[in-house]
């Protein structure tokens, strides 16, 4: 994601918490405020409960992942924090994506009709 789609300096970071509305499910928060501007900005944080720097830089890495592959379906007119809790540490992607969904379409981030994640089922991959 290009610098100018991220929310960076402390001041923009205030500004979303303290103005901004907050939704949350048991793995991530999201503050949002809706600005005039071209896209959308995120911003991320991962604080030391959930582990160790490289815990917390895959975390930071599969949430990035996440918010890329919806790209499409966020509103362009905000910015948003995403807050990683406890639980992400031990998250694959697709769980990831799964519960961001679900906290973005809870804070108005997503448009009207959020992806529906596809769940794998294994009895059909493995018939002939």
């Amino acid at each position: 994601m290009r610098k100018s789609y991220r929310v960076k300096s402390e001041k923009a970071f205030g500004r979303v918490f303290n103005e901004g509305k907050s939704k949350a499910n048991r793995q991530f928060v999201v503050y949002a405020l809706g600005k005039e501007q071209p896209h959308f900005r995120v911003g991320i944080s991962v604080g030391k409960r959930i582990g160790n720097a490289v815990t917390r830089n895959q975390v930071k890495r599969r949430i990035r992942q996440a918010i890329f592959e919806l790209k499409p379906e966020i509103r362009p007119n905000l910015d948003f924090i995403v807050i990683a809790r406890k639980p992400t540490a031990t998250m694959d992607q697709a769980s990831v994506k799964h519960s961001l969904i679900h906290v973005l379409t809870k804070a108005h981030v997503l448009t009207e009709n959020p992806p529906t994640p596809i769940k794998s089922d294994s009895r059909s991959e493995h018939r002939e």
